[in-house]
Order: structure tokens, then C-alpha cells, then sequence
């Protein structure tokens, strides 16, 4: 290990010097290393950042119930005011309650969606590590100080407001943070199948969060938040640890964008050069810049001059990265302008619309419909996000073995429509069919959404026509994902409302709508992914 590698984490260092000391005549493929490490770690993250978000979905069964069938504490009083309301948390006892409700799902998701356009113009400029850090303590203590409402017998609706809107805007330093670091140490091969197993932590932080808040949610609501979000802030201490934001943080060579030759491409006598294979890492940081420089079209003397002079240890350790960041990161109209970015994100506008939906509401929907209590409505809620880990790696394999990413999107949302609607049908006739329902819904709906939000946004990120410019993954991915929270928010507000002043039916007629028109915004992206399939065909 060379010692002029810079800021490297503490837990890191630690972990490296006693596998080195253990194994000092082993050879190491340290590359592969620090990617299943990543892997983990940004997996983690993401996990903790949808196990806090899950809880109020659960609660809600409790902040507004049906008081008349329940059974009032010793001494307590009922009269003819609070006989429906008495079991009730104000100000979520009154027949307004599911608006009330919906309007917190509003405010964390609005807040997130007007957010998530400068986290990812920040995410582009700053170390990644201290951006998750930082995002991952302040919404776990978002997350502390809504539960702690029930112990300090808080019920102000303003405060429940602003806690679910400063949760939101803390919650954007996650994806963009999680995508942009994943995509710097991984290549274009296999990445649909790599992001569908990874993107499996949206649905496991939705079930963990879930389980979570079913555990205490009829005993002390309070812990349904605390809990997640005390977890939370220890992941995010974990994060500071160990992560490393670019493979170059610690002297490995990064993956070589999609489009350009190698180093060895260029100089292939030079065989014996010690500059590693681009598996491996290189302990010699002067190479290892060189190689980053060494492209074909981009190489030239000034390029390979300011590498070396970037090297001096007279400069500031973090001069070279923030320069980096600065000469490379991408504009926000730049990245509009990225062919397929304005197609993928209003698609995600509506699937995120029905996906949403279904995580903020269905708790509160199968109690409503079926006989089941708050525990086993939560309970089998958790099977529409096991369906979406499912639907997120098919979506990847597809994705890998066909190269058309917009028919496989298209295909999944045009057969999520009839599974929505027989599941609003006949979904709640018995328990064995609105399980199996429930896992072909949260397939065909999670499904596309994960594509786009990860190996669609990360190859958007990419692109040829960016050149070497690999700084605009976390900015696309902001402006897809920022256009599909705006459609997250308006989802859970619609259904709020729908199912207060008119019925369940209604909702799941708008999702069926909003499937349909995330379908026609791809059209002209599945027409293209058409066209060269065939073309090849022909050839």
C-alpha cells in the first residue's frame, strides 16, 4: 500500500492492514475486494434509508381506527364525543383523517422531489462519503424525533408536517450518493443483472421498516420510528468507516467507460510497465493518474503533465479530487439534453406514481378490505415488496440479455395493469390469492421502476456522447429520480383523498391509468430499441 493515497477511512485502513498482515504472500485481487465491498455498503445504506421511510405506513392504522369495536383502558372515560375517536392520536381523529395522513405522505414526498435536483448537482462536487454520512445521521434523527411524539405526547399537525419535510430533504442524499458510487466502480457489463440483485435493498428496507413498526405499532407506535431510526444512524457511522467513494481514493483503476480504449490499447509493448490489469489496483499513484488520463482522444502531453505535477506532496491532499469534480461535473440542462433522460423520467413520473402508492397505502388498504388487523395487514404487505426483488432482478436479466431496456419496461407496466385490476377485484376474496397477487403486482410494478432508477439512470450517466465525463451519473440520476418523486408525492396524496371522499376502486383505477401513460411516454424509446434489434437481425 503506498502512503501518499489519500483520505483514506479509518475502519478501512484498519480492516486492509490486518488482511495484509494475515495474508502478506497471498496475492489479492483488491479490486474485486473493494467492489463486493461496496456492493455491501451501499446496499446497507439504501436499506436503512427505506426501512425509516416505511413506518408510517404502518402506523397510520393506529393514528386513525375505528374506536367503537375496541375495548377503552381502566378508568378511562367515554362519552357520546370520543366513543369513535377515543383510541385515536390527535389531530388524526376526525373524519378528515385519511387527507390529514395523506398530506404527511405530501410533505416528505414533495420535499424529497424539490430536493432531489441540487443533492444530485451537490452529490457531483463534494466526497461522497461525508454526503451519505451526513444524509444518513440527519434522517435517522428525522426519523427519532417523529416517533418521539408519542412519549412527549406531541399533537401539533404542524410539527408532524415539518418533521416529514425535513426527513424528505435529508433522504435525497441517498441515491444519488448510493448510484453515482456504485457506478464509479463498476463497469458496463452485466450491470442490469449487478444493479437488479443490489436494487433488492428498496424492497428489503421496505419489509425490515415494516416488520419493524408491526412489532411495536399496537403497543408504542413511537418505537415503529425510533427504532429505524437509531439503526439508521449507526449505518451511517459504518459509512464513514469504511467506504470509498472512486476507486482511485485508494489506488485501484477504475472501470473504463463505455467507448474508449485502455492504456494497454495504447501502449501494448509496454508490457512489463507495472501498470496493472484493470481488475487489479496499482499501488503507484503517479501511474494510476496517468492511466486515468491515458484514453484515446483525451491523452496528450498537458494531461499527462498535470497528472504528474497533481502528485506532489507540496499540494493539498484533496486538490487533485476537488479539481476533478469541478472540471468534470455535468450541468443540469447538460444532462437534459442526454438522449432518453427527459423519456425515462416522466415513464418514472407515473411508475413511481403507482409504486409509491402501494408503499405508503396498502397497509392501511387491506385492513380496510379484508377482516385483518394492523399487525397482519402490515404483515402481508411485505409480500408486494418480496415480489419487487423478484421483479428487479428479471428486469436486470432482460435487460443484460436483450440490450432493450425500454421494451422490458413497457412489457412489465402493460402487464401490470389487468394484475391491478383483478387484485382490486377479488384481491380481498381470501388470503391465498391476495398472496399470490400481491407478489405478480409488486413484480410488474417494482420492476420498472427499478430499471430505470439504477442501470438505465447509471448508463444515461455515461453516455458516449459525455466523452471521458463519467461526473454526470449522480446529476441524471437526481433529475430521473427528482421527476419520478414528484409523481411519488402526487400518488399517496391522490389516493388520500380518493379514498376518502369516493372509494378503494377509484385508486386503483389511477393506477391502472398512470401504468398505461408510463407505458406511452416510452414509446418512442421502445420504437428505437425496436428498430435496431431488427436491424441487427438483418445484418
Amino acid at each position: 500500500m503506498s502512503g501518499t493515497l489519500r483520505d483514506q477511512p479509518w475502519g478501512l485502513q484498519v480492516l486492509e492492514s490486518i488482511v495484509w498482515k494475515c495474508c502478506p504472500h497471498r496475492r489479492v485481487n483488491r479490486m474485486a475486494w473493494h467492489q463486493g465491498g461496496i456492493l455491501a455498503l451501499t446496499y446497507l445504506a439504501y436499506t436503512c434509508y427505506h426501512m425509516t421511510r416505511k413506518p408510517i405506513s404502518v402506523v397510520k392504522n393506529v393514528l386513525s381506527l375505528n374506536c367503537s369495536s375496541l375495548s377503552p383502558p381502566p378508568n378511562f372515560l367515554i362519552n357520546s364525543t370520543n366513543r369513535d375517536t377515543w383510541c385515536d392520536w390527535a389531530p388524526f381523529d376526525t373524519i378528515d383523517a385519511p387527507a390529514l395522513l395523506g398530506m404527511l405522505d405530501s410533505a416528505f414526498l414533495f420535499a424529497y422531489a424539490a430536493a432531489m435536483f441540487l443533492s444530485g448537482f451537490i452529490a457531483e462536487r463534494v466526497n461522497l462519503r461525508y454526503f451519505l454520512t451526513f444524509g444518513m445521521l440527519a434522517s435517522g434523527i428525522s426519523s427519532y424525533l417523529f416517533g418521539i411524539a408519542r412519549p412527549y405526547n406531541i399533537h401539533s399537525l404542524w410539527y408532524f408536517i415539518l418533521i416529514q419535510a425535513i426527513a424528505g430533504v435529508c433522504q435525497t442524499s441517498g441515491w444519488p450518493g448510493v448510484v453515482a458510487v456504485v457506478g464509479n466502480w463498476f463497469g458496463k457489463g452485466k450491470r442490469g443483472l449487478i444493479f437488479g440483485i443490489w436494487n433488492s435493498h428498496t424492497s428489503l428496507g421496505n419489509i425490515l421498516g415494516t416488520l419493524i413498526a408491526a412489532e411495536f405499532v399496537e403497543s408504542d407506535w413511537g418505537l415503529s420510528f425510533m427504532i429505524p431510526g437509531m439503526t439508521m444512524g449507526l449505518a451511517g457511522f459504518v459509512i464513514f468507516l469504511f467506504l470509498v467513494p472512486h476507486p482511485i481514493d485508494i489506488g485501484c483503476i477504475p472501470p473504463v467507460p463505455h467507448g474508449y480504449r485502455k492504456f494497454e490499447d495504447i501502449h501494448s509493448s509496454d508490457e512489463n510497465s507495472g501498470v496493472e490489469d484493470s481488475r487489479n489496483c496499482n499501488s503507484n499513484v503517479e501511474d494510476r493518474l496517468i492511466y486515468r488520463c491515458a484514453y484515446r482522444e483525451q491523452i496528450g502531453v498537458n494531461d499527462l503533465e498535470s497528472a504528474r505535477s497533481e502528485t506532489s506532496p507540496i499540494l493539498p491532499r484533496h486538490r487533485r479530487t476537488q479539481d476533478h469534480h469541478k472540471a468534470d461535473a455535468i450541468g443540469f440542462i447538460g444532462a437534459l439534453t442526454i438522449p432518453g433522460v427527459i423519456e425515462y423520467s416522466l415513464s418514472l413520473f407515473f411508475a413511481k406514481l403507482v409504486s409509491y402508492t402501494f408503499m405508503y397505502w396498502l397497509p392501511l388498504y387491506i385492513a380496510a378490505s379484508t377482516t385483518y388487523g394492523a399487525t397482519l395487514s402490515a404483515d402481508i404487505s411485505v409480500l408486494f415488496d418480496i415480489g419487487g426483488i423478484a421483479g428487479a432482478i428479471a428486469a436486470g436479466i432482460l435487460s443484460d440479455y436483450s440490450g432493450m431496456s425500454a421494451v422490458i419496461c413497457a412489457a412489465m407496466l402493460a402487464l401490470a395493469v389487468p394484475v391491478l385490476f383483478i387484485y382490486d377485484y377479488i384481491g380481498s376474496s381470501g388470503l391465498g390469492i391476495n398472496v399470490a397477487l400481491l407478489l405478480i403486482a409488486g413484480m410488474l410494478v417494482n420492476g420498472p421502476y427499478a430499471l430505470i432508477t439504477t442501470a438505465v439512470s447509471a448508463e444515461l450517466g455515461i453516455h458516449p456522447s459525455l466523452g471521458e465525463n463519467s461526473k454526470a451519473v449522480a446529476t441524471v440520476t437526481a433529475i430521473i429520480d427528482g421527476t419520478g418523486s414528484i409523481g411519488a408525492a402526487v400518488g399517496p396524496l391522490l389516493a388520500g383523498l380518493l379514498s376518502r371522499w369516493s372509494d378503494w376502486h377509484n385508486v386503483f383505477y389511477m393506477l391502472m391509468s398512470a401504468d398505461i401513460l408510463s407505458l406511452l411516454v416510452l414509446s418512442r424509446l421502445v420504437y428505437k430499441d425496436l428498430q435496431i434489434y431488427f436491424y441487427r437481425r438483418a445484418v
